[in-house]
């Protein structure tokens, strides 16, 4: 029975792989697509805004890519001497994904004293037009990227959604430098907002990379609690002990588990292993299990740990 509900949970992983890959498709032509739009039309208005923002546009295109080959990767079958699959190239991925967001703030940053500095005009009617259009095209891929059909989001979609959430906190910001230097003469504006917009980036992007450094640390998944665990395993009659107990996850859909319990003598080891089984899967979500059953302890002669 386990065994069956694992080749269900693998199953539903990869389906789940397939719906982000086909949504970050879309995300990737609409994104193209005004990228273009601003890179013509700021050439067209004079607007280095727009153009900045085309540049900011391409490097998107860049993350949507590499969110995409991540999870064409995370899609390979395991091995022999990989055990696990690709899994977690979708999360080394998503650092990659991270980091980029850091550069790119720093150069939005570095651009933006340089033109509180010197102040350059911009046409504020074509930079609100196409702003507005950049709205719109924004929430779309943010709507796409946000959350999968399985109700989840792994850590490349995630990188993509604040890649889209990034640009529109930016295409606002841009709306609003255009209209008050088309309202008050104002230019100033752009450079303001774009630093107000880099700290926003880099405030999304933090959890991103806290969360993909744990996962490569194998830290407990922050939705357990390890304590509760111990508990609810102790509760299962028959239990005496348990020790060893380890939690991590493999992406950020998968988790794995292993410990060591000790049982009564006079215990049914398969239906023990049977209600843990159970437990773990259905409170916690945890599918990939080792778990060892013991007679006597054994604690005093293996390593320490929690």
């Amino acid at each position: 029975m386990t065994e069956s509900k694992n080749a269900v949970h693998v199953h539903e992983s990869h389906a789940s792989l397939q719906d982000d890959q086909r949504r970050l498709w879309i995300v990737l032509a609409v994104t193209s697509v005004y990228f273009l739009t601003e890179l013509v039309g700021g050439y067209l208005a004079g607007s280095l805004a727009l153009l900045a923002d085309a540049v900011h546009m391409l490097t998107d295109i860049a993350a949507l890519c590499l969110g995409l080959l991540t999870l064409w990767i995370s899609a390979r079958p395991a091995s022999s001497g990989k055990t696990y699959g690709y899994l977690r190239a979708e999360i080394l991925g998503a650092l990659l994904n991270g980091l980029f967001l850091w550069l790119l703030v720093v150069f939005i940053w570095i651009e933006a004293v340089a033109r509180i500095r010197h102040p350059r005009p911009v046409s504020g009617l074509a930079v609100m037009a196409i702003a507005i259009i950049g709205i719109a095209v924004n929430t779309f891929s943010a709507w796409m990227s946000a959350v999968g059909s399985d109700g989840k989001r792994g850590m490349a979609m995630r990188a993509v959604f604040l890649h889209v959430i990034s640009d529109l906190v930016g295409s606002f910001g841009v709306l609003a430098s255009g209209a008050l230097g088309y309202f008050t003469g104002w230019m100033r504006a752009d450079p303001a907002v774009s630093i107000l917009i880099g700290g926003l980036v880099l405030y999304g992007s933090w959890g991103l990379i806290r969360e993909g450094v744990d996962i490569l640390m194998e830290s407990v998944p922050s939705h357990i609690d390890l304590d509760e665990m111990r508990t609810d395993l102790l509760a299962v009659e028959g239990t005496e002990e348990v020790h060893d107990l380890h939690v991590w996850c493999l992406t950020t859909r998968q988790f794995a588990l292993s410990a060591h319990a000790v049982v009564a003598a006079d215990a049914d080891r398969d239906r023990v292993l049977a209600d843990m089984c159970h437990l773990l899967q259905s409170k916690f979500d945890i599918h990939h299990l080792t778990l060892q059953l013991e007679r006597d302890n054994r604690r005093a002669h293996e390593p320490e740990h929690y």
